[in-house]
């Protein structure tokens, strides 16, 4: 069986670390423990990983955030893939830091990524991680603050929220979305 993983982000140095590149920091991790190593794709930064019999396509768009349908679009028509066979992890500023939330569908909540997936797809229907960003911003200021890096108070936790994170991918692929979504929503 062969899996999508989408990670959004932002391509550029500028960018490394930030809220809003949450999901290339959980696919560099994963790429990291299996041994996978990004190469230049279509429209993305590509590598594939291995874990319990299954085949991960790893991708980090790099149209920035408000094109990573072109690279979703690109992928699934690539490696012959359905909707729900992907994956898409992304911030999320409705859920408070070290929350994750995976969903089979859903609406973008005003995410441009997910805007961009919808529109490209025709559709909401594609499983998505969401990752708790919290929203500790003042009104008006809410593209700082998802451009910004994390605070110092959350730099302890951020790397075992990174890790579990990860294991939701892994878990998404190899028990299915029902039994993922079960072990892995936090309260």
């Amino acid at each position: 069986m062969k899996y999508l993983i989408v990670g959004l982000g932002n391509i550029g140095p500028e960018y490394a670390d930030t809220r809003h590149n949450i999901g290339f920091m959980v696919l560099d991790y994963l790429a990291k423990k299996y041994d996978g190593n990004f190469d230049t794709g279509r429209h993305s930064f590509v590598t594939e990983i291995k874990s319990k019999g299954r085949t991960f396509v790893l991708v980090k768009p790099t149209t920035y955030m408000n094109l990573s349908g072109k690279a979703v679009g690109h992928w699934l028509n690539s490696l012959k893939l359905t909707a729900d066979q992907m994956l898409v992890i992304t911030d999320d500023i409705a859920i408070p830091f070290g929350k994750l939330r995976i969903r089979a569908k859903g609406s973008a909540g005003g995410h441009n990524g997910l805007k961009h997936i919808e529109q490209t797809l025709g559709h909401n229907n594609y499983p998505r991680l969401r990752f708790g960003v919290g929203d500790s911003f003042n009104k008006g200021k809410q593209v700082d603050f998802v451009l910004s890096k994390f605070s110092e108070d959350e730099q302890p936790e951020l790397q075992t929220l990174i890790e579990k994170a990860a294991d939701a991918v892994i878990s998404f692929g190899t028990i299915g979305l029902e039994r993922t979504m079960n072990q892995f929503n936090t309260k």
